[in-house]
């Protein structure tokens, strides 16, 4: 689970940063297609869900421990 969110969250940023540069990764292109305002939403959602899972595996990985 740490891994999947890891990969959410610097998908998310990454996206969120090439959109601002007039760019993105050819795998979130669809990100867009319902409008400017779905798009940065969608990306800030997969940062916080990213996150959140990424976090989650941490405190899993840390109890079995």
């Amino acid at each position: 689970m740490k891994q999947i969110g890891g990969l959410m969250a610097l998908l998310g940023a990454g996206s969120f940063v090439l959109n601002m540069m007039g760019r993105e990764f050819s795998l979130l292109m669809w990100i867009d297609a319902w409008g400017p305002t779905a798009g940065t939403a969608i990306r800030i959602g997969l940062v916080v869900v990213g996150a959140g899972l990424w976090f989650l595996g941490n405190k899993q990985e840390t109890e079995a421990s």
